[in-house]
């Protein structure tokens, strides 16, 4: 099924923790995951995009790089993500893709990412397990 479809990763991090998640997703996949700092330039049918939510939002970073992307190159974004306090940037990046005319996918992956001595260690090994089962299940189960 991998060979029909083609998937990107993307992420930003500030603290390391979407990285983390990210890097299990793409061993999983075996597909490389990549920062923000490299466009979409062919398209992709499934870009699981990592973020996090900083105070109440995703990014500026993020909203910069899906302002870039071309929507016809994205067949539907997933959403991977990590927060202190929040429970997911997924209802921001709906937001942000909806005015851009890219489709969200229905299913993300979210788990607690350590802050100010909040959730210590997270997100951990169990976490980045489980987000590379939830890629590979995503994959598997895509209907494109």
């Amino acid at each position: 099924k991998e060979d029909l479809m083609k998937v990107a990763i993307r992420y930003f991090t500030r603290t390391g923790h979407t990285k983390k998640l990210m890097d299990a997703i793409s061993e999983a996949i075996g597909v490389e995951a990549l920062d923000l700092s490299h466009p979409i330039t062919e398209y992709v049918d499934i870009l699981f995009l990592g973020n996090s939510v900083y105070v109440t939002k995703t990014g500026r970073d993020m909203r910069h790089f899906l302002q870039q992307v071309d929507p016809s190159l994205v067949g539907e974004v997933v959403n991977v993500s990590t927060a202190g306090i929040l429970e997911s940037s997924y209802k921001s990046l709906c937001g942000m893709c909806e005015k851009l005319g890219i489709k969200v996918s229905e299913r993300e992956f979210h788990c607690p990412g350590e802050f100010n001595g909040l959730h210590k260690g997270k997100p951990d090994e169990a976490d980045c397990r489980a987000a590379a089962a939830f890629a590979a299940d995503v994959i598997n189960n895509w209907k494109g």
